[in-house]
């Protein structure tokens, strides 16, 4: 592609985040490419159907008219990067979208009005999976807390108060959070509650449009009139205005004695995108971990879903001691016992083969991990390295600059940067509100002593293994 087109298009992109502001371009346009130009039509990609679905009801008429104004274009087509198929070196083929493309020099097709679609979004809800109820949960020592507050929540009578407000659900990926979120909605209508299940980009996506369409009093409205409130991913909430939006309607349906469950990746402290006063409200309710699958549990819940699997496939069976070895052997949450599960009906189906363990092997022969890695939050890392030098945790997140004050907090600074997936900036925010410059100085002078200095590095190493124990 020749640099005018590309000129052009940085153009495009420049107006229009100056038309509809940086926030709902942040939001959803960076994302959005220019892949080609040919016979009077422009594609731009985008990398999911939802992205494109959403840019198609809203802005495909804006991006056709400044188009137009750079001249020689009479169509915009949107597609799913995916698919896009060429050969290295030609000019991307126009392919016909299910949507049509908004043509130039013809009168503006009549939509159906923005608000009805922002509100009917957050009054519907996100889909729910209906195999996601109480019934088929399965209950061990790391869930049966979580489980408990849930199934309390969702039980509770209309017009009774609240019961944790807000109920909030951590654990990482696979250990049950989206199933006790989507259960309690499931079971809203048997008590006679309203109940609205809404995923933290299903939320973004309900409120960018209603400041669109100028309709952000109906979303309001919409949120607000429900019994109880069901956000489930919130770690990917984000966005100064929708966080505040967020904010307003957290505070708005606690005040007014409306239930709230939300569940994250991480505890509330650690949602660092979010602003103070948000993680404060949500530290405010009952908050529970869910910790990863012991294996008695694993082996109950491969049980159950093999008997599903053997009502959709006869004759599918596993033998008790590959039961076994996967519950041992292949992860400590749902999804990646049902990675091995899919693996064993594969070769089972497609081979004709009976299942053993030799044939287990082989099958999730990637899937075995010797050791499950240890998720190391910031928090026990200060709690560790404030103990091990006799100074409290306020200590190392003050300001004071004094030796016995400075030495431990460059080391958690160091270890919080080595032991966790945080950014710079992340763990500034954690250790006070500092500047990532800050943390890079600590980490690196620190990296210096554990290259000279062979106590230094024994003493690191022995708070390594203390946070990697705990």
């Amino acid at each position: 592609m020749d640099s005018a087109p590309r000129d052009a298009w940085d153009r495009v992109r420049r107006r229009l985040r100056a038309e509809i502001g940086e926030e709902v371009y942040s939001s959803w346009f960076p994302r959005l490419e220019l892949d080609g130009i040919h016979a009077g039509t422009v594609r731009l990609s985008v990398p999911t159907r939802f992205l494109k679905t959403w840019i198609q009801q809203h802005y495909v008429e804006r991006l056709v008219a400044l188009w137009q104004e750079e001249g020689g274009t009479q169509r915009v087509e949107l597609i799913v990067r995916t698919a896009v198929l060429r050969n290295p070196g030609t000019p991307a083929s126009v392919r016909s979208i299910a949507a049509p493309a908004v043509a130039i020099n013809r009168p503006s097709v009549e939509a159906r009005p923005v608000p009805n679609v922002a509100t009917a979004e957050v009054g519907n809800g996100s889909p729910l999976d209906a195999r996601l109820t109480f019934a088929t949960y399965r209950l061990g020592d790391s869930n049966r807390l979580a489980h408990a507050a849930a199934l309390k929540v969702a039980a509770a009578p209309t017009g009774s108060g609240p019961v944790f407000n807000p109920l909030y659900l951590h654990a990482a990926v696979g250990l049950g959070k989206t199933h006790l979120l989507q259960a309690i909605a499931a079971a809203g209508p048997e008590h006679g509650r309203r109940v609205v299940y809404l995923t933290a980009e299903r939320f973004m996506y309900g409120f960018v449009a209603a400041l669109k369409s100028q309709s952000a009093i109906a979303f309001k409205e919409q949120l607000r009139g429900i019994d109880t409130l069901v956000i489930d991913d919130l770690q990917f909430l984000q966005g100064k205005s929708v966080q505040q939006e967020f904010c307003h309607t957290l505070n708005a349906l606690m005040d007014s004695g409306r239930q709230v469950v939300i569940a994250a990746d991480r505890p509330p402290a650690e949602l660092d995108a979010l602003e103070e006063r948000v993680r404060s409200r949500l530290a405010g309710g009952l908050v529970v971990e869910i910790a990863p699958l012991d294996e008695e549990l694993r082996v109950e819940i491969l049980a159950a879903r093999i008997a599903a699997l053997s009502h959709q496939h006869p004759g599918f069976t596993v033998p008790q001691d590959v039961l076994g070895f996967i519950a041992r052997n292949c992860g400590q949450n749902g999804r990646d016992l049902d990675g091995a599960l899919n693996r064993l009906l594969a070769h089972n189906q497609l081979t004709s083969r009976a299942i053993t363990l030799e044939m287990a092997e082989t099958a999730v022969r990637d899937l075995v991990r010797s050791t499950e890695p240890k998720r190391v939050r910031v928090d026990d890392i200060l709690r560790i390295v404030a103990k091990h030098y006799n100074v409290t945790r306020a200590d190392i997140l003050s300001q004071r600059r004094t030796a016995n004050v400075v030495k431990p907090r460059q080391i958690a600074m160091y270890l919080a940067k080595t032991l966790t997936l945080r950014s710079l900036p992340e763990i500034g925010r954690r250790f006070g509100g500092r500047d990532h410059t800050t943390v890079l100085h600590a980490v690196r002078k620190i990296e210096g002593l554990v290259g000279s200095d062979r106590a230094m590095a024994d003493e690191v190493e022995t708070l390594k293994r203390l946070v990697s124990d705990e």
